[in-house]
């Protein structure tokens, strides 16, 4: 069953979709963003619009992930949220923020960093940024804002980035039911996705819906289904100096993320 609301404002058509995919469905549009594996269950939530628009998508993926907000170690339901507005200033406005920041097995560590999040790449550019970006080209100021402010994350080295889980507060690989994201400025309608995987075994790619200089937000969940990584693609360029995106004259759909949000993981069997 796939229910699509839309409506239409002033400054543009701002879409909103609560999309349950069951395992007997089949793709009934040519271009339907939303593509589960064959014989997954899926429930999504996913919109596209300002942040009051968002705000009321992102409450309603809370009850799916968990209505508890978990911000200690030990819990065994709930859900866990990232926002990067916590990240200390010497990790700010700098190429230097570290993957396993929010997922510190350190027991010294504080409980805020201790959320059962790693997130990957194949290099060392991570960014935590309070000035939207406008430190690595001004232009950026008038492209990108932050959900829950002030803070936005990107990876510099490429447009890709995974995210594992570890069962917060330890190293022990973990898994969640469901992940979802926020993103900074979506232009193009094919630029940027959520891919989920269990093991090897992918469970869909999941399309980000475009809402120029505003938000789109992706929450699927897995009822059936173990979520051991996070395929993210943000956007079709990266950010840097003399890089602009495609609503200001360049080539590329630069996007950035803001807060993640999934269940409280879990370790695996």
């Amino acid at each position: 069953m796939k229910t699509i609301l839309k409506h239409s404002k002033a400054a543009g058509t701002v879409c909103f979709l609560s999309v349950i995919v069951l395992a007997s469905c089949k793709k009934d549009e040519a271009n339907d963003p939303y593509t589960p594996a064959p014989a997954i269950n899926a429930v999504v939530r996913a919109a596209a619009g300002d942040s009051a628009e968002i705000a009321a998508k992102f409450a309603e993926f809370r009850i799916i992930a968990g209505e508890t907000l978990n911000n200690a170690p030990g819990a065994v339901n709930g859900r866990r949220e990232v926002n990067w507005d916590g990240v200390p200033a010497n990790l700010t406005n700098n190429n230097n923020f570290p993957g396993d920041f929010f997922g510190s097995p350190d027991s010294a560590a504080p409980n805020g960093r201790k959320r059962g999040l790693i997130v990957t790449n194949t290099g060392t550019s991570f960014r935590i940024d309070s000035t939207d970006f406008s430190g690595i080209d001004p232009s950026y100021a008038a492209q990108f804002e932050s959900f829950s402010k002030k803070k936005l994350f990107t990876y510099l080295g490429n447009n890709v980035t995974e995210v594992t889980f570890n069962v917060p507060g330890t190293n022990t690989s973990a898994y969640t039911n469901n992940f979802g994201v926020i993103f900074s400025d979506v232009d193009q309608s094919n630029s940027t996705s959520v891919e989920y995987f269990n093991g090897v075994k992918s469970l869909g790619v999941y399309k980000a819906l475009p809402a120029s200089q505003g938000f789109s937000f992706i929450g699927v969940g897995f009822p059936d289904e173990k979520v051991t990584r996070v395929k993210i693609i943000s956007g079709s360029g990266l950010l840097s100096s003399g890089v602009k995106d495609v609503t200001d004259g360049g080539t590329k759909d630069l996007v950035v993320m803001d807060d993640f949000i999934y269940s409280e993981p879990k370790a695996l069997q």
